[in-house]
């Protein structure tokens, strides 16, 4: 009987065998006035600053490479997942991203095709997600036991000043830009759902949010270009994000009941089917990489953003979030907790 060949593993290549496969694969970038291939990648810093960012995805702790639902989680995924999450961290700053450098740790039991694909999900995410001025500048190569994947995204403010967590202001209007908790919900299918092939395209979208998330690039900018007083990114839920801003701000963000049950309701099919109430999501669910912001009242809101709440005067001093005026507990994800 004829068998199939066995896949090609990093363990069956050199470094130099296996950057020859992954180097086509990036572009070097307006940014950049010497790319991958050297010792170091040279970037033009045309602001004169540097806005830097770092991120680490590692197999069963940020991703399962098959998940309990059946699906499989492609080099592709974790290639387009790390860039846009670091892209969105730039992105909060009200900052462009001019270069991405990454750091990949190898098992050598993983199939050549994995990693190719990883930089092709690279390249792709830069592209489609708007980073045009973006180059994908090179990184490193290790053997490991388990797979990681740490990117670092550099940036350029273009003569404006970084929007800081700390700048909301009393009377601030507090507004979002992308998705609350579309990708709670798929990680929620990932792990709970029903067969990923069984799945309706709706539900698919949703897996889709949590594996390749779609940062509003260009909100950023627009934010800091509109006065934004404070800017955070929205990756460990709204509630814990929302805290943070609050603490650095020494103020209380007040969300509107009304707004939120309306991003909830967006999400009733997928709560019905994994039997949880979708405002949960909203509230706790990181990984959309949205933005929140803080605008004085008086501001227009930017194309892509939305008003769900207010900025209040610090309870007794102590910074926090209110939902309708009613203290929230702080929940959403912590890489620590127990």
């Amino acid at each position: 009987m004829r068998t199939s060949p066995l896949p090609l593993t990093v363990g069956d290549l050199s470094e130099g065998e296996l950057l020859d496969r992954i180097l086509p694969r990036l572009a070097a970038g307006p940014s950049a006035l010497l790319g991958p291939g050297d010792d170091a990648a040279v970037l033009a810093a045309p602001d004169g600053r540097v806005v830097v960012s770092t991120d680490t995805l590692t197999q069963d702790a940020d991703f399962r490479l098959v998940w309990p639902n059946g699906y499989a989680h492609t080099g592709y995924d974790v290639g387009w997942k790390a860039a846009a999450q670091n892209l969105s961290d730039i992105n909060a700053m009200g900052a462009a991203a001019t270069g991405i450098v990454v750091s990949l740790t190898l098992p050598q039991a993983t199939p050549v095709g994995w990693v190719e694909d990883l930089a092709s999900g690279l390249l792709d995410a830069v592209r489609s997600l708007g980073a045009s001025r973006c180059a994908l500048a090179g990184g490193d190569l290790g053997r490991g036991s388990e797979l990681s994947v740490t990117a670092t995204v550099l940036g350029t403010l273009d003569g404006r000043q970084p929007v800081l967590r700390s700048g909301a202001q009393v009377g601030d209007t507090l507004a979002v830009a992308g998705s609350l908790g579309s990708a709670a919900a798929g990680l929620a299918l990932l792990e709970h759902g029903p067969a990923y092939e069984g799945l309706d395209a709706a539900l698919r979208e949703l897996v889709g949010r949590q594996c390749r998330p779609v940062p509003p690039l260009e909100a950023g900018p627009a934010a800091a270009s509109s006065g934004a007083t404070a800017l955070l990114d929205l990756s460990d839920g709204l509630l814990r994000d929302g805290m943070r801003l609050a603490a650095a701000s020494g103020v209380r963000l007040d969300l509107d009941p009304d707004a939120l049950a309306l991003r909830a309701q967006a999400l009733g099919h997928a709560a019905e089917v994994v039997g949880v109430d979708p405002l949960d999501w909203v509230l706790g669910g990181g990984e959309d990489h949205g933005l929140l912001a803080a605008f004085p009242a008086d501001a227009q809101l930017p194309h892509g953003f939305a008003a769900i709440g207010s900025v209040m005067p610090a309870d007794g001093g102590e910074p926090g979030v209110s939902v309708g005026g009613t203290p929230a507990a702080t929940r959403g994800w912590d890489h620590f907790a127990k």
